[in-house]
């Protein structure tokens, strides 16, 4: 029998464990990721604001939700398709480059969100915002890896993603409570100023000629790694837990409107506890990896991020008191769940070949996660569309439900 190895969680992300051969060898400190973790910081920020502002971006550009949701349809799409492809077409511009012309992009992306006057100058905006996400976050990670001694690359991999971290549960609920208060265009001129300190910090922290010896793979390597089959099966298991989640949280503001008759403050409320059992649940999934295993730890979150989307459908058929116990309860949990599997699946990923291949799985998975994010928020916008709120929880828990089956069948064949 054949059982695949675990590896250390470390919440990576594409193209962040430099190829085998390189020739630079790290010798900076780990305050040198950091800089780059401000700029992870803006993008997770930007990426998770705009759904508690769907119902107010709809009602100021006179659209239906189900339009404005395009919004979020769009930038995942681009971004899972882009990624790939840009990585490849700056491969001849210094890394550090590489990162500040990605982060001028995302900053530009701002300023126009917050100066539009039309959904089309705004999903413009987006489009360029998606474009430079796909570049700068792969770079970020691979630049990360190669800046620091190799016995400190855990801990810059983790600096950098801890920006995102962050951004889910501080930049997030106050980019709610920000738009709220003061509109949704400053949502994006405070993003924007986040942009500006990324590329100043970047430019100043650090070396121009950073990650000169690390090689970017081609577009034939990164397809030759997607033919095997035990990566296949874990891109198919990360496709449906990410359609499972967008499915729902692009809408949770209209969801939380409906069921339990939440108004800015309680929406703004309601995501600022979401964020922080997302930020508890990637850290404390890190360590349940180290000491379960990362299929256990895989296994449990897909079952208690399917209860918990269940559980949101249920709240839609109860009396308003209890429907609130429920629709918070479950909320929590899914937020919870639905970020302590990434590290393991990110270990999981990075044991399914060799080392020099895990950049380019890693890669991978972030494009398959977008794609799903795409499909998904374009299901829950279809049904947003009806009317209707019941079904955003119950096909979110059967896409899970889904992963679940395709993760029990990976597993077996992992052992025979």
């Amino acid at each position: 029998m054949i059982q695949e190895k675990s590896a250390s969680p470390v919440a990576l992300a594409p193209d962040a464990v430099p190829a085998a051969g390189a020739q630079q060898v790290g010798s900076g400190s780990v305050l040198s990721p950091a800089f780059l973790a401000l700029g992870t910081f803006a993008i997770g920020t930007e990426g998770f604001m705009i759904a508690p502002l769907l119902p107010t971006i709809a009602d100021d550009l006179g659209m239906s939700l189900s339009a404005t949701a395009t919004l979020v349809v769009v930038f995942t799409l681009v971004l899972a398709v882009s990624s790939p492809i840009s990585t490849v077409l700056t491969v001849s511009l210094r890394r550090r480059d590489t990162l500040l012309l990605a982060m001028a992009i995302f900053t530009a992306g701002n300023l126009l969100a917050a100066h539009s006057s039309s959904f089309a100058t705004l999903m413009t905006a987006r489009i360029m915002m998606a474009i430079a996400s796909g570049l700068y976050i792969p770079g970020a990670n691979a630049l990360a890896g190669a800046i620091v001694p190799a016995g400190k690359r855990g801990r810059a991999l983790a600096i950098v993603s801890g920006g995102m971290t962050i951004a889910i549960a501080l930049g997030l609920p106050l980019g709610a409570i920000v738009g709220h208060a003061f509109g949704w265009r400053t949502t994006f001129l405070a993003v924007a100023a986040m942009g500006l300190v990324a590329i100043v910090g970047i430019r100043l922290g650090i070396r121009s000629d950073a990650g000169s010896g690390v090689p970017v793979a081609s577009l034939s390597q990164r397809l030759s790694v997607v033919r095997r089959p035990a990566i296949l099966r874990l891109l198919a298991v990360s496709l449906f837990w990410a359609i499972g989640a967008f499915t729902a949280y692009p809408y949770i503001a209209p969801y939380l409107k409906a069921v339990v008759d939440f108004g800015p403050g309680g929406i703004s409320a309601t995501v600022s506890m979401w964020g922080i059992a997302a930020a508890i649940g990637v850290t404390v999934g890190g360590t349940l990896n180290d000491r379960f295993g990362s299929d256990r730890v895989v296994l449990g979150s897909l079952i208690a991020l399917s209860i918990s989307f269940a559980m949101l459908a249920v709240a839609t058929l109860l009396p308003p008191g209890r429907a609130l116990i429920f629709a918070l309860a479950a909320i929590a949990v899914w937020g919870f769940s639905v970020w302590s599997l990434f590290p393991a699946q990110m270990a999981r990923l990075i044991a399914a070949g060799p080392a020099s291949e895990a950049p380019i799985a890693l890669a991978l998975n972030t494009s398959t996660m977008y794609l799903g994010f795409s499909i998904g928020s374009a299901i829950g916008a279809t049904v947003i569309g009806t009317g209707a709120v019941w079904p955003i929880g119950a096909l979110a828990a059967l896409a899970e439900l889904a992963a679940i089956v395709l993760d029990r069948r990976r597993a077996a064949q992992a052992v025979w």
